[in-house]
């Protein structure tokens, strides 16, 4: 059996393969596998893109016959279910016969989560686990949140000035920050399932939202929230060549017209309404859940992240900050809405880390408190 510091290191290099596949799995989980025997890696894989192979069964064709006897690292326990496009991974293992199988942490999949390190420990496989738990689940905390929460994991990414303002009162807000910060922030877009605005930002900018300045990797898929469905039928996210796809979340304050001519361009639209006669953000998250989007960015207005915050929705926060000062009342700030009427209503914010980026300001946050620490790893015959 290998020391602590030998498991480490292996998980490390399976928590690396995993994140390769940053981007391409949703809505499968991120999963590196290592195979090591007599101190030599004899087989290893990641899984790459929803619908292909998975991790362990790479590493484990990779093996062949050295996975018996071998020790198996995963940064995530194995699938044991069917109900997906490819076979389950535990049989695989059990068939591999290796002597002992590393987890960094349980699925949180409930048709999982805990049995097949169960069926492990009953097939006479010793598991140890909780190696590396608090980064393999920093890792894979949108595919968590998809099976806790049932919704995407939501960050709001914003550029601002250090007094808070995003655009003038005319709407300008191209650009607040330098060229690092925007290269940085694509970076973060290339990483997410999809990126979301209000129908404010489309009007205004007519961005593309899509990956641009030399970032590799596919586009994130677009969701545009608009009530009255006045995007423009030669906006870009309706007319570029991305293949990412639009959706356009919407109220009964739209015409069927509007809506036909929309979905004749390619858009998919949901009419999805809360008792204020608003959007409702909740059911949407829902909605791009069944849709296989673990992430969602959303990237402005103001209005649209006050409501997502006033909801409950945002898990993270990344806010560019410009060494620039707006001033004026009548400037958009950051959250909009209505101000909380005391102290006591305003939003806890949790790990700050601040970062600069050229000229600017990267500051991250959390919205719910740090965990407790992860318990040691432990062995199971």
């Amino acid at each position: 059996m290998g020391g602590l510091s030998t498991d480490v290191r292996w998980m490390r290099m399976a928590l690396r393969l995993a994140e390769k596949g940053r981007g391409t799995t949703s809505p499968n989980p991120m999963v590196g596998a290592v195979i090591v025997k007599r101190g030599r890696v004899v087989g290893q894989g990641y899984h790459r893109k929803a619908g292909e192979p998975h991790a362990e069964a790479l590493a484990l064709q990779q093996a062949g016959a050295r996975a018996r006897g071998a020790t198996l690292y995963l940064n995530l326990e194995p699938c044991s279910h069917k109900d997906k496009r490819t076979p389950p991974c535990l049989p695989l293992i059990q068939k591999a016969r290796p002597q002992r199988v590393v987890i960094a942490m349980k699925d949180p999949n409930r048709r999982v989560n805990g049995r097949s390190i169960a069926a492990l420990i009953r097939s006479r496989i010793k598991v140890t686990t909780g190696v590396l738990e608090a980064e393999a689940q920093q890792l894979n905390e949108a595919y968590t949140s998809v099976m806790t929460k049932g919704r995407p994991l939501i960050t709001v990414k914003v550029a601002q000035t250090l007094d808070g303002k995003i655009a003038t009162s005319t709407g300008q807000s191209q650009w607040l920050t330098g060229e690092p910060a925007r290269q940085l922030a694509h970076q973060f877009r290339a990483k997410t399932d999809a990126v979301m605005v209000g129908v404010g930002t489309i009007l205004q900018d007519d961005p593309s939202l899509t990956v641009r300045m030399g970032e590799q990797g596919r586009d994130p898929h677009r969701i545009i929230v608009d009530e009255a469905l006045k995007i423009p039928l030669h906006a870009k996210v309706l007319r570029n060549t991305s293949t990412a796809h639009t959706f356009v979340a919407t109220t009964s304050l739209a015409s069927p017209e509007r809506r036909a001519a929309l979905e004749a361009l390619g858009a998919t639209v949901f009419v999805l309404e809360n008792a204020h006669g608003r959007v409702d953000l909740t059911g949407l998250m829902g909605k791009l859940v069944e849709l296989g989007i673990n992430s969602v960015m959303i990237e402005g207005g103001g209005e649209l992240i006050g409501s997502a915050l006033r909801a409950g929705l945002v898990d993270r926060l990344a806010v560019f900050i410009a060494p620039t000062l707006m001033g004026g009342q009548d400037a958009k700030g950051t959250v909009g809405g209505r101000s909380p009427l005391t102290l006591e209503g305003l939003t806890r914010l949790y790990g700050l880390t601040l970062q600069p980026v050229g000229d600017d300001w990267l500051v991250q946050a959390s919205l719910k408190p740090p965990a407790p620490p992860a318990a040691p790893a432990r062995s199971k015959r």
